[in-house]
């Protein structure tokens, strides 16, 4: 967790929001980066990130155990590559005068100072919170200490949908993908039953959202 600040008042909604292919894009830039410094090819081409990172010499699959590495060093060193998702920073501009918004980022601990800074030099100021693994208990940590009146998650994961459905069900779900390398290939979480909606532009979802905090007021 990072930026800490004094808790909001607690009749004020509250929307909690992923930052990766969300808020800015990432896969794009970390695709860039495998095949100019790492020697990997990145190419997706069904919803297993897993399987699509092959070293380009030999053509064989990237083990999991490198994968991960490949993502923390990507974070340690790379995050200025990162460029917002079209219509982000405007929409969260417009939600946080009717909520309070938060970050919440599936980063190491180490990175959450890394992940505000980020989040301000592109006009995101809110506080950040780090988690890894899925989300539920982290959703509902946050839920318990604002204490909203209302409160929506926005993920671009359908796994992360799911966790937030069990754990703190009375949250409401939008699953936004705005990263069209991954969009087209990933689990939808509203045909799963587990998100409220599937708006993959912050030109629609920005109305879906504003909607759901007027009708709760």
């Amino acid at each position: 967790m990072s930026n800490p600040e004094s808790r909001p008042p607690e009749s004020r909604p509250l929307v909690i929001c992923d930052c990766d292919e969300v808020l800015l894009h990432m896969v794009s830039h970390f695709r860039d980066w495998l095949d100019e410094d790492q020697g990997v090819e990145f190419r997706m081409e069904g919803n297993d990130f897993a399987s699509a990172m092959r070293v380009k010499e030999t053509g064989e699959l990237v083990e999991q155990r490198e994968i991960w590495r490949l993502l923390r060093a990507f974070f340690d060193t790379e995050m200025h590559r990162q460029n917002p998702i079209e219509g982000s920073v405007l929409a969260l501009r417009e939600i946080g005068e009717r909520a309070e918004v938060v970050v919440l980022t599936n980063l190491l601990d180490k990175h959450g100072d890394m992940r505000a800074k980020q989040l301000a030099e592109v006009g995101i100021h809110a506080r950040v919170f780090t988690n890894q693994g899925p989300k539920g208990e982290a959703v509902k940590r946050i839920v318990d200490e604002y204490e909203p009146s209302f409160a929506i998650f926005i993920d671009d994961l359908a796994q992360h949908h799911e966790s937030v459905s069990e754990v703190a069900p009375d949250v409401r779900r939008l699953h936004l993908c705005g990263e069209p390398m991954l969009s087209p290939h990933i689990t939808c979480a509203h045909k799963a039953g587990h998100a409220h909606a599937r708006i993959d532009n912050w030109g629609k979802a920005l109305p879906w959202i504003l909607d759901q905090l007027e009708d709760a007021a």
